[in-house]
């Protein structure tokens, strides 16, 4: 089968997140496909964007094939970004010219938002393939309830005009979200087209020869928090404001006097302002690192004595989450305190820690003392329930077959 597979914000190894897209993408090649992946040359998610040359930049990754349409940088959510996605829109149509004679079998539109299910049929009916479209994301219902943007907004119709016709024109659904097809059927998709295939692991990634080294000062930090005998507490991933990284500062001041360390990992734009809070109130059991390569994940995590994941209370999240860092804290061995009021509780599903309500300070605190004085040995079996959970249910090797089934 040729796959044909668009996703703005496509990543790799060297260049940082998503990356969903290619992993896929190497277990199909793996299974004899052929995928070709087009993505946008800047994306605000990745840690390094690609070198262009020209409107569009061929590259071949992993023996995955990319093309990069030339899109402006921008920061932040504003009419920059809109200018990147217009402009990586109007590309697409013209990528005919990039792919030679090939004869695709299947599209698939996957980016967060709906907008690309129109060259993405463009494109599925010029090869005569099949239309799949991949839900990250349901916009425009995120911007509105975390942006507080109304549905009048010129572009949330837009995008809620989007995502009504790709309910419509797509041959297949396929989201993360475990009980998205609760919010599609409503915008009119056949439920015998919605198929869940979560995010997962790469299995290879945490073998010891291939994870690399922590940057110096976050290692020593580590080692020394150790030394003092102190119940370290990790966090990797965004400091974003659906993270709930605010309760997690307060828990660490009523702990400020207890043998804690919270070493927290990751960028996003709230790490600014958390920063200036941990200052302005002296937290010294609190410290923040810039992010580190996805191979150095294992390294990080492993070190921790249990891990932090909190999402905000938001409607949204009665459709469920699929976060990678999900995958990763559990693939890590390590202990979870996870914080959300979510349809779908990985953590509660796999004995992997403890789950706790949302946005609430006083039950974070109480969770983080519960799981410093569980022995070594609970601690060690919530670790080892999780990492068995994932590796059963979150392989990306079955993941891609999953994907694969749905077409059917």
């Amino acid at each position: 089968m040729k796959i044909l597979f668009i996703n703005h914000y496509a990543g790799g190894p060297d260049y940082g997140m998503a990356f969903r897209s290619h992993y896929l993408a190497q277990e199909w090649c793996k299974l004899g496909h052929e995928v070709t992946i087009i993505g946008a040359s800047f994306s605000h998610l990745r840690r390094q964007n690609p070198t262009i040359q020209g409107l569009y930049t061929k590259e071949t990754i992993d023996k995955v094939d990319y093309i990069w349409c030339k899109t402006p940088p921008y920061k932040g959510n504003g009419l920059g970004r809109f200018k990147n996605i217009i402009t990586f829109l109007q590309k697409l149509y013209g990528v005919k010219s990039q792919l030679g004679d090939k004869a695709f079998d299947c599209v698939i539109a996957s980016s967060t938002y709906p907008l690309d299910i129109y060259p993405a049929s463009y494109l599925a009916k010029h090869y005569q393939a099949k239309l799949v479209w991949e839900v990250h994301d349901l916009w425009p219902l995120s911007p509105m309830l975390l942006g507080n943007i109304s549905p009048y907004h010129p572009f949330m119709m837009l995008l809620q005009r989007g995502e009504n016709d790709a309910c419509k024109r797509a041959d297949a659904v396929v989201s993360i979200l475990p009980h998205a097809d609760k919010h599609l059927i409503k915008q009119g998709l056949d439920p015998s087209k919605y198929n869940h295939v979560p995010n997962g692991i790469v299995h290879q990634e945490w073998d010891q020869e291939q994870t690399t080294n922590l940057p110096k000062q976050l290692q020593e930090e580590i080692t020394t928090a150790q030394t003092q005998g102190k119940f370290i507490v990790g966090y990797a991933g965004s400091h974003g404001p659906s993270n709930g990284m605010d309760y997690l500062l307060t828990a660490s001041k009523t702990l400020r006097d207890h043998p804690f360390k919270f070493i927290l990992v990751g960028s996003g734009s709230e790490k600014a302002t958390l920063e200036e809070q941990a200052r302005a109130q002296n937290l010294e059991n609190i410290s923040f690192h810039d992010p580190i390569p996805k191979t150095s994940i294992p390294a990080f995590l492993k070190q921790m004595d249990c891990l932090y994941l909190g999402f905000r209370a938001l409607p949204l999240y009665q459709y469920g989450i699929g976060a990678n860092k999900i995958f990763d804290y559990l693939m890590s061995s390590r202990p979870i305190i996870f914080g959300s009021n979510a349809s779908n509780d990985p953590i509660k599903d796999a004995r992997a820690g403890i789950s706790i309500p949302p946005d609430d300070a006083n039950a974070l605190t109480k969770a983080l003392i519960t799981m410093r004085e569980t022995s070594d040995q609970q601690r060690e079996q919530m670790g080892l329930n999780g990492q068995k959970f994932v590796k059963e249910n979150h392989d990306y090797r079955q993941l891609a077959k999953d994907f694969l089934q749905s077409l059917k």
